[in-house]
């Protein structure tokens, strides 16, 4: 089969295999999970990883000869998958061979081993240069006091060996903050590797995390390494620790002190050398007096706390967290929003009992409602608008309405402030001077029966609108100019009017 077509910047997945219909069955599953590959026999493989920046990993099929025991080690920086491979234990002995892949394929445990690859990838710039802490810290954005102290903390041990407590509410970044301290390391040129706990039913999580070997239980089909293996040299983040059943509290007590751990079904003594980064939004010290969570684990993991501060504690940095997240999106969507400040003050008065998740949550439903558009108050949930509507909004009383109206409308005008009246009760300032009465056109002169002046002066105001936009091409910034007006007033009037380009 052809190739699938490669996005300039996408990683692809090399398929090695000599047997052309299990080449192409193993294809059609890639292409229908949406993940870009390539495929070529055996021979061409040496050739195919000259370039390795663009390999996210190379599955090995088949009956291999020796020389891909060669490929793999001569290419440390790629992790490898064997599916379908005879003699796979000859291969499973080298450390970038991340998992084997079972036949017939499944598919929950394909798109964990790529998961598995893009952690493998997750390192620092190969080119010797080492980010500063700034560019780190880009994904721990604010200038609190709360913030500024957990940037400070990250600095202090990131450096050290010591195991790490990262501790707050869910949504506050404690993944961000492990990966700092990871990124800041001297093992930040090894992986980092994380487990959420509490998502791995408790039967499952010792081979998650120590692996298991061959016939170690039914569905056992290979050898598998676990998490501790994969994170070898790096940094292994147990995410919510709280979770984690007790048996499994007294396992992992075991590693931390002896350094060491069996695979499931194994005798042989693995050494793990792996630094602990743990993360939970419990009371761990409420959950050891309840007998819930180990006590000696607690102070396993208790060496260096480092709590993450909710939203609502430090809402000054909700506008950079705001500019942050929509940079990330417009990059990631190609489209951003705009959030006027009345909007930003009545996001500032949110709880955000999510915080920096729900946040980033607020912002993409905006994205897909008013992409490329201007956010207010009114555009916000109903929930998120703590800023009475009423008090500013383009649809307030009508005597308010009526005025603005009239002034934009006539805002163009040279008025004479010596020879004006100003009316106190309806608002609008009167020319005196009766001869621009009688030089105006027909088109302003009251008819003999009268008007409804507020439904003409819409029409006048959607007309000339019209006019500029049509003369402009649907240029808001030069209708804007023409008529006078800032842009984000014509763009408001343009979405209560409902005036959108014409289809070509």
């Amino acid at each position: 089969m052809n190739d699938t077509v490669v996005l300039t910047g996408h990683k692809q997945i090399l398929v090695v295999d000599n047997d052309a219909a299990r080449g192409h069955q193993l294809s059609t599953v890639l292409a229908f999970v949406g993940e870009h590959f390539i495929h070529c026999p055996q021979e061409e493989a040496t050739e195919k990883l000259a370039d390795r920046s663009h390999i996210l990993t190379v599955i090995l099929t088949g009956n291999v000869s020796a020389e891909c025991a060669s490929l793999i080690k001569a290419n440390p920086s790629v992790p490898f998958i064997l599916h379908d491979v005879l003699d796979a234990n000859l291969l499973a002995a080298y450390v970038n061979v991340i998992g084997t892949l079972s036949a017939p394929l499944n598919y929950a445990q394909l798109t964990e081993l790529i998961h598995h690859c893009h952690q493998y990838h997750n390192k620092l710039p190969r080119n010797g240069s080492k980010l500063n802490s700034s560019a780190l810290f880009r994904s721990l954005v604010g200038s609190s006091e709360p913030m500024a102290q957990v940037r400070f903390l990250i600095e202090q041990v990131a450096k050290t060996p010591a195991s790490v407590l990262v501790l707050g509410e869910s949504g506050t970044g404690k993944e961000v903050v492990a990966r700092n301290i990871h990124n800041l390391s001297d093992r930040a040129k090894e992986a980092f590797v994380p487990i959420n706990c509490g998502a791995i039913p408790a039967e499952l999580l010792e081979s998650e995390l120590f692996g298991h070997e061959k016939g170690a239980f039914t569905g056992a089909i290979s050898t598998r390494k676990g998490r501790f293996e994969l994170a070898e040299g790096g940094t292994l983040f147990l995410d919510e620790i709280g979770d984690m059943p007790q048996p499994m509290q007294v396992k992992l007590l075991r590693v931390l002190q002896e350094r060491t751990f069996e695979r499931v079904g194994g005798s042989k003594s693995i050494k793990a050398d792996v630094r602990i980064v743990a993360a939970t939004h419990q009371d761990l010290e409420e959950m050891i007096k309840e007998g819930s969570f180990r006590e000696d684990l607690f102070y396993r993991l208790n060496v260096f706390p480092i709590e993450t501060p909710a939203l609502r504690d430090r809402k000054e940095d909700i506008p950079l967290l705001l500019k942050e997240l929509l940079t990330r999106f417009e990059v990631e969507q190609n489209k951003t929003v705009r959030f006027t400040e009345k909007a930003i003050e009545s996001l500032m008065e949110h709880p955000w009992a999510g915080n920096v998740r729900e946040l980033s949550n607020l912002i993409e439903r905006m994205l897909i409602m008013y992409g490329d558009q201007i956010v207010d108050v009114a555009e916000l949930p109903y929930k998120y608008q703590h800023i009475d509507v009423q008090a500013y909004n383009p649809e307030y009383p009508e005597e308010l309405q009526e005025q603005d109206v009239i002034n934009e409308l006539f805002s163009g005008f040279d008025y004479d402030d010596d020879d004006s009246d100003y009316d106190a009760e309806d608002g609008v300032t009167v020319e005196s001077d009766i001869n621009d009465v009688q030089n105006t056109t027909n088109a302003t002169l009251l008819p003999s029966d009268g008007l409804n002046l507020k439904e003409h002066l819409a029409d006048l105001e959607v007309s000339l609108i019209k006019q500029s936009l049509s003369k402009h091409d649907y240029v808001v910034a030069r209708a804007a100019e023409t008529l006078g007006m800032r842009r984000t007033t014509l763009v408001e009037k343009m979405r209560k009017y409902e005036l959108n380009k014409p289809s070509e």
